[in-house]
């Protein structure tokens, strides 16, 4: 029966239907089955689309802030580490086009080449271009080299460069990239990356795009949104932004009311970080309606947030 289930799966993800070739690109209707709990507005080939607005105010949160939320609903696996950087210090935020790499061999070679004929990719150039053609403003390209560094290299300075010009962001590869000296010098393009090395790819066959793709130990499904940092790569689904977002933003600014008044030395500790008194919720109303910079949470969020400590 495992077998079975395994070989369906394989068929699924790789096939229009059984006895036709291989697909490269996957249908608008595949990806909207995929990512059905998303009831917002979609992109023509059927990935969410989180707003611009909603990708800025994620880039506030912190990756213990993420890990937290999605685990509290269920996503325990959505956390990849041990990453290179192009370029640390930067948060890149931006909406997940997936591609999956394998090792090629002449058959598969074969086949994937005929697919991508009927689907109209570009046949100049190497395959590996085939992700970049379909990026827009805001996406991220992640892909699933299976970790290969010599030869492995996905793109270069010049590929880096397309990409930028396409979407305004970088690259999440299991994988690795050539030119770094180069691809560095290209403000605003950061890259997490397995490792750099001088080769050219070689021996490598794309076999999916934006079809369900693994990078570490997490399953990315085109759409997500990839939140990375010097601290990791978090991939989230699309449906869950908006309330991951309201909660991180509650959540640093109570943190930031409770850092004030422990370094007022006003209440013990225990109150501060437990049930809030009624004098202490006043005080965080005070605080709020003096805060110096502009806020996405409103005085309603606030009620709404206190209201839950109501006896």
């Amino acid at each position: 029966m495992n077998n079975f289930i395994l070989v369906f799966c394989v068929l699924l993800f790789s096939t229009n239907a059984f006895g036709q070739l291989p697909s490269v690109g996957t249908s608008p209707e595949y990806v909207q089955s995929l990512t059905a709990q998303w009831q917002g507005e979609r992109f023509p080939d059927g990935r969410p689309h989180v707003s611009d607005a909603m990708l800025k105010r994620l880039e506030h949160c912190t990756l213990e802030q993420i890990w937290g939320y999605l685990g509290g609903r269920g996503y325990h696996h959505q956390v990849a580490k041990d990453w290179q950087m192009l370029n640390p210090g930067e948060t890149m935020v931006g909406r997940v086009v997936t591609a999956r790499f394998m090792p090629a061999r002449p058959d598969l070679d074969s086949l994937v080449k005929v697919a991508g004929q009927k689907e109209g990719l570009s046949q100049s150039g190497g395959n590996n271009i085939w992700p970049i053609d379909i990026l827009t403003q805001g996406d991220v390209y992640v892909a699933d080299g299976f970790g290969k560094v010599k030869d492995g290299t996905l793109i270069g300075s010049s590929l880096g460069n397309a990409i930028y010009g396409k979407t305004g962001k970088g690259v999440v590869f299991d994988g690795s990239i050539r030119d770094m000296q180069e691809l560095k010098e290209t403000a605003g393009f950061n890259a997490w990356i397995k490792g750099h090395d001088p080769s050219y790819i070689r021996d490598m066959t794309p076999i999916s795009i934006n079809a369900p793709i693994r990078i570490e130990g997490v399953t990315v499904f085109p759409g997500d949104v990839v939140f990375a940092n010097d601290y990791g790569v978090v991939f989230i689904p699309a449906h869950l932004v908006g309330g991951l977002v309201a909660t991180s933003e509650m959540t640093a600014l109570r943190d930031e009311f409770e850092r004030y008044l422990l370094r007022q030395s006003k209440y013990p500790s225990g109150e501060i970080h437990g049930k809030w008194s009624e004098q202490i919720k006043s005080e965080f109303r005070a605080w709020f309606d003096k805060y110096p910079e502009e806020l996405t949470v409103t005085k309603e969020d606030i009620e709404k947030y206190l209201s839950r400590w109501e006896n």
